[in-house]
């Protein structure tokens, strides 16, 4: 899909027409799939899967990312709630992991559709390498007419289960298929200015710039049963809007109507000019290994000069960190300037600090002069 096409998926009443908005990523959270009791609702997740099948059957296309593993496991293992500790997490996850694929083969099987799983980490949208394979492999799935069934890899998965979330890895998948529309879905109707059981709390149904959402209280928390809260879906939903996707964040039994363009939810108007990919998951998605200190001159050079970062201007080193890895680059004040691809491991960059590249061929020989930073690998936090 070019971006002249993608670009006119500016307004809501766009979502209806699968001729512009075709390939669409719609995000289910744990919260949304279960009863109660906090079991999988075998229900709901059919509602979702006619109300999906409906626009495929329309002509559009659909990634669906979905949470819920941990939850179809809770019955099936005989714990009472999500557990605390980590390794119990992982095991639940892998159980639950072929309850939920197998409901949802069943659900679209009904409709002639099939599905295929896609079990991602962080790792995947950090390297680049792993990065493009997850893009062919769902790029593929959909040109073979399947739906892709996308969830973080929980199984194995470490700091991601315990702080990471699928609201994100939806941003970033919308990003990854270059989706026309992300839909994420959660168990409240809209974003509010306020928690919506408050009085005088009004519903925002357009976000026009991330800027608007300053000074409003917006809950953390996730329910007994997900990890997510309204908090995380803003930031996915600012992300997802900021590199050019437009975002509509409702309730699940709104979805059909979000997509036949109704205003329900709450509208994340997108930026005028997608983010390329490279940039966007080097923002967004990185877990930053380490930091390297900067200067003052390495500093304006990376951020007015657009130059690549020289060991000349760097100053320190924090973290444990290979070549190849995301890393925060600080200024002299502490603050966090921009994040990069170190071309140097936290064992070899110490002794290249403050070198001219002169210096560097000079002491470590040719080949060993390569920038600490290049500025195709390097993208600002701030100026």
């Amino acid at each position: 899909m070019s971006q002249a096409t993608a670009a006119r998926v500016l307004d809501r009443a766009a979502l209806a027409d699968t001729a512009l908005a075709r390939r669409v990523v719609v995000k289910i959270g744990s919260s949304s799939l279960t009863d109660a009791e906090g079991h999988l609702d075998v229900a709901r997740l059919t509602a979702l899967v006619n109300t999906l099948a409906q626009r495929r059957a329309a002509g559009g296309e659909v990634v669906l990312v979905s949470s819920g593993a941990i939850a179809a496991a809770l019955p099936v293992l005989g714990l009472p709630r999500r557990p605390r500790d980590l390794a119990t997490q992982q095991a639940a996850a892998s159980v639950g992991q072929g309850l939920l694929v197998a409901h949802y083969t069943r659900a679209f099987a009904a409709h002639g559709l099939r599905v295929g799983q896609v079990l991602l980490t962080v790792e995947d949208v950090i390297r680049r390498g792993h990065y493009r394979n997850a893009q062919r492999s769902l790029t593929r799935l959909l040109e073979l007419g399947v739906v892709p069934v996308v969830n973080e890899n929980d199984a194995v998965a470490t700091q991601e289960i315990r702080f990471g979330d699928n609201d994100r890895l939806a941003a970033l998948v919308s990003h990854l298929v270059h989706a026309d529309a992300l839909v994420l879905l959660t168990d409240v109707d809209s974003l509010y200015t306020a928690p919506p059981n408050r009085p005088g709390s009004r519903r925002i149904a357009v976000v026009e710039h991330p800027d608007e959402l300053a000074g409003l209280e917006v809950t953390a928390s996730g329910s007994h049963v997900g990890t997510g809260g309204m908090l995380t879906k803003v930031a996915a939903a600012t992300v997802a809007s900021g590199a050019g996707v437009p975002v509509v964040l409702t309730r699940a039994d709104t979805l059909g109507a979000a997509l036949a363009g109704e205003d329900v939810g709450t509208w994340f108007a997108p930026a005028a000019r997608r983010a390329t990919t490279r940039r966007l998951w080097l923002a967004h998605a990185a877990d930053t290994r380490g930091r390297v200190a900067l200067d003052a001159g390495a500093v304006r050079a990376i951020t007015h000069g657009k130059k690549s970062l020289l060991a000349a201007g760097v100053t320190g080193v924090e973290g444990t960190f290979e070549a190849g890895d995301p890393v925060e680059l600080v200024g002299p004040d502490g603050v966090v300037v921009a994040r990069g691809l170190v071309a140097y491991s936290s064992d070899e960059l110490p002794e290249r600090l403050g070198r001219s590249s002169e210096e560097l061929r000079r002491i470590f020989g040719d080949g060993h002069d390569r920038e600490v930073v290049h500025r195709d690998d390097l993208v600002l936090t701030r100026r």
